[in-house]
């Protein structure tokens, strides 16, 4: 059986032997055939027939067959993981693609399954596929069809990728093979597949449509906070990170503001069931027009000793049912995310059209009782991105009785520092939100010091005159004022009676013997920008409870990607970069070589702050690194945050440089094993990756050995012989260039599949090592194909192409003459020049041993022509 595979990108091409060798599987065989057309390469993978049996059958008409079936992971716009099942099924010479969400893995019947996605393989079908970067060797898997619908699936190798993946490029073959036979339909006369339509589940967004440009890729999504702060290191050798940090800083001009309505209410409910009186539906749904959003929070949701030992709530599945009954009824809505701790739990919906355009969901939980552990009191948090906001939504119960303030301000703190949510490649924390929305019982009573329960009870018969000299006595609005808590958060007016304590049933405040004071334990605060509440207010009629729930709505702006305005700054962006990438090299100072420290004492942690000044023209990135035989890069008692990151020109980065003895290091420093003194190395990377030909040519010292200032002065200079005759005091290429290639001839050109196997990643390193110091004497123990490898990554990375950006367009009009082709290379740069007809002549003698390496023309062709002008 013969499948052909079209690979795009030609960067990917050093990677073909992997790639089809986890298509294969381990004991399959393949043969490479290149086509005849160079600008778009098609390689065909030849497999041995297998016999392959699905795990189970999808019933279909019985003039509709599944051929293939196959399990991935589909990646959506916001990288999030779905397992998804795919396969193609055929109905006379048409053929489509299907994907299946099951609610059993491995599915059993077809009753398990539900219908997501129907893909007609037609003339608008594409498909691509490239390695992932993942350690298992899977495959990436990218279909783009009619509608411009977008797909992207993880496949992990074997038997059944191999057979799904060959199949739809077979298919794919066949549509373009025969498209004049169909009279170019684009849509291949498939009226079957329509009916399918109504079957497909549109409650998630497993499809990625055109709403967001396609820049916004998983691979190149990086956080604008993180960036700020340090957080994420960029390699500024990628253009595309640097494109994605210059967006970031203008976000505001490529966004539109877009109004959404956002519900929050919580309620303490006391360890009892939902009320069947309906009254739930004042609390949740007493609005007519329903909110975009709701997020729902409970308290003391269970006390049982169940709860808190095994972590077991029949009540949690009573409670979350009778939330979603009760929710406005003029909206249909979908389940985010529901988390609980103990008692405490936040559960968050959207309405369904809008469930598309939420990514990157994560939730986490912090226990604030004993020992910082138990979860009778604590936090629980649901973050997510709506368009391009992300937003985060916490419940918390706090410590209680009236005279623990300081404790609610330390559970307050902790459940601040200790959430941490993680996403698919970096971590976030509720400061670094965009908006935050923080309700639940946080149990700051009304100071009783010099008024008592009884007078405030007669205080409040009259609601409307003393509402105001009572909340002057609110512990958290007294807090807030001194900074202690919620500092930048906002609250609005409370024009509502104290929601606790109540006899339950009734609306009577407490008549117990204690006679708790009647206070505003249950509160809902924000912080964020374009945020507005349009109301605050309790609900007097739910009872079941010694609490009264409380509810806010709020109208949120939203950003929401600009398409037209994105690609116009992107556009901008990318000429920006190409410019600072032809001029200066990354240059920094630091306000201090030495911090000194007061008196440092046991479990109090001190502070101070180190600046990292970002001198020079270009973004720079920056890390601490590890002293010799030091296995981290400070001693335990000392953190350092960030301890890598990225600084745009012109910029500062703080430096938090923190000491602090606990149990584990404080013994070490009594005995004197250890010092409170240490010495931290601040690194930047010098490497001849990076850099451009004409610097390169001009160093006749190893890199390693030069100052920063010293290669700025070089990269600054070299502009001023672009286009003028050699020096003799250069090289004619550069020295690294010519080391590559030296050590590739050495190891013999007659190596089977040179240049289309890949290097190992840690030989790669030693390459690089070998290369950044300086003129080395030995060559490097390492196989032809990293020494491969490491050339097209060092010819990559050039800081200008051989092939200059201004000269781009000219090549492309003049590829078809060959004299045209030739004056174009008188024309390059001398430096350039130089580089590609020595590049030319190296290809030319790897060619003239294609007997032995099996090397095609063509395809070795197509590998560096990709590269040259990149």
């Amino acid at each position: 059986m013969q499948y052909q595979c079209p690979f795009a990108d030609f960067k990917l091409v050093h990677v073909l032997k992997r790639t089809l060798s986890i298509l294969a599987g381990p004991t399959q065989k393949y043969i490479l055939y290149p086509s005849t057309n160079i600008q778009s390469v098609l390689f065909y993978l030849v497999l041995y027939p297998s016999s392959f049996r699905p795990p189970f059958q999808v019933k279909r008409d019985e003039s509709e067959s599944a051929k293939v079936i196959g399990e991935a992971e589909l990646i959506d716009q916001d990288s999030t993981r779905k397992t998804r099942l795919i396969s193609i099924v055929e109905k006379g010479n048409t053929s489509a693609l299907f994907v299946f969400q099951s609610h059993n893995y491995p599915p059993e019947s077809s009753s398990d399954l539900s219908l997501q996605v129907v893909l007609p393989i037609d003339l608008h079908f594409r498909c691509a596929i490239e390695p992932s970067d993942n350690s298992q060797n899977n495959i990436i898997l990218k279909i783009e069809g009619a509608g411009h619908i977008k797909l992207i699936f993880d496949m992990l190798p074997g038997l059944h990728t191999q057979n799904l993946v060959g199949e739809i490029f077979r298919l794919t073959e066949v549509n373009e093979s025969t498209k004049y036979l169909q009279g170019l339909s684009l849509d291949g006369n498939m009226p079957w597949i329509h009916k399918y339509d109504d079957t497909k589940d549109g409650n998630e967004p497993s499809t990625i449509k055109e709403d967001l440009p396609s820049f916004l890729s998983p691979e190149l999504n990086i956080n604008r906070r993180d960036i700020a702060m340090g957080k994420t290191p960029i390699d500024i050798n990628k253009r595309e990170s640097i494109v994605h940090h210059e967006m970031s800083l203008k976000e505001d001009k490529f966004t539109d503001l877009r109004e959404f309505t956002i519900f929050s209410g919580t309620w303490n409910v006391n360890d009892q069931l939902p009320p069947t009186d309906g009254s739930m539906s004042d609390w949740l749904a007493g609005d007519i027009e329903p909110p975009d959003i709701y997020v729902v929070g409970f308290q003391e949701l269970d006390l049982s000793k169940e709860a808190f030992v095994f972590n077991e709530c029949p009540k949690e599945d009573i409670w979350d049912d009778a939330v979603t009954s009760t929710l406005n009824s003029n909206a249909k809505f979908t389940k985010i995310k529901l988390v609980r701790l103990v008692g405490i739990m936040i559960i968050v919906y959207i309405k369904e059209e809008y469930y598309k355009y939420v990514s990157n969901v994560s939730a986490e939980t912090v226990g604030t009782g004993i020992m910082g552990k138990l979860g009778n009191k604590g936090g629980v948090s649901i973050r997510l991105d709506f368009h391009n906001t992300s937003i985060c939504f916490v419940n918390s119960h706090l410590a209680a009785f009236t005279n623990q303030t300081e404790r609610r301000n330390q559970d307050f703190h902790s459940i601040m520092d200790r959430t941490l949510f993680s996403l698919k490649q970096s971590s976030i924390t509720i400061n670094e939100h965009d908006m935050i929305y923080w309700i639940g019982d946080l149990n700051y009573r009304i100071n009783d010091s010099d008024i008592d329960s009884y007078y405030v009870r007669e205080l409040l018969k009259v609601p409307k005159n003393n509402l105001k000299g009572l909340l002057e006595k609110d512990q958290l609005l007294q807090q807030m004022i001194l900074k202690k808590v919620f500092v930048d958060f906002k609250e609005g007016e409370i024009l509502f009676p104290p929601t606790y304590k109540y006899d339950l049933g009734t609306d009577d405040w407490d008549t117990s013997e204690k006679a708790r004071t009647p206070s505003w334990t249950d509160r809902v605060l924000w912080r964020g920008n374009n945020i507005s509440q349009k109301r605050y207010s309790s609900h007097m009629s739910c009872r079941i409870s010694d609490h009264k729930p409380v509810s806010s709505v709020f109208t949120a702006g939203i950003k929401v990607v600009d398409q037209v305005k994105y690609r116009k700054i992107y556009e901008d962006a990318m000429k920006k970069i190409d410019k600072l990438e032809n001029e200066f090299l990354p240059q920094v100072s630091v306000d201090t070589t030495e911090i000194i420290f007061d008196t440092v004492r046991f479990h109090e942690p001190m502070s101070r702050v180190l600046v990292i000044a970002n001198t020079g023209q270009v973004p720079v990135q920056f890390e601490f690194i590890k002293k010799l035989n030091e296995a981290a890069i400070s001693r335990p008692w000392m953190n350092v945050k960030p301890s890598s990151g990225f600084i745009s020109p012109g910029n500062k980065q703080d430096i938090v440089v923190e000491v602090s003895v606990d149990k584990t290091t404080a013994s070490p420093l009594n005995l004197g094993s250890d010092k409170l003194y240490d010495i931290l190395v601040l690194h930047l990377v010098n490497v001849v990756f990076g850099g451009s030909i004409n610097a390169l040519v001009r160093l006749t010292t190893p890199i390693s050995e030069l100052s920063v200032g010293k290669i700025v002065e070089i990269e600054e200079s070299s502009d001023s012989f672009e286009n003028k005759s050699m020096n003799e005091n250069y090289y004619y290429v550069p020295k690294e260039l010519w080391f590559l290639c030296d050590l590739i001839t050495s190891m013999s050109f007659k190596t089977e599949q040179l240049f289309l196997l890949p290097g190992v990643d840690s030989q790669i390193i030693v390459l690089r090592d070998w290369l950044d110091t300086g003129l080395p004497i030995s060559k490097p123990k390492v196989s032809i194909h990293s020494a491969a490898e490491a050339l097209l990554l060092f010819l990559e990375s050039l800081r200008e192409p051989v092939i200059p950006y201004h000269m781009h367009s000219v090549c492309m009009d003049s590829a078809h003459n060959f004299l045209l082709c030739k004056q174009l290379v008188a024309q390059l740069p001398p430096y350039h020049s130089h580089v590609f007809t020595y590049m030319c002549a190296f290809l030319k003698e790897v060619i003239h041993y294609s007997p032995y390496n099996g090397m095609d023309p063509k395809i070795l062709t197509a590998l560096f022509a990709s590269i040259f002008p990149t």
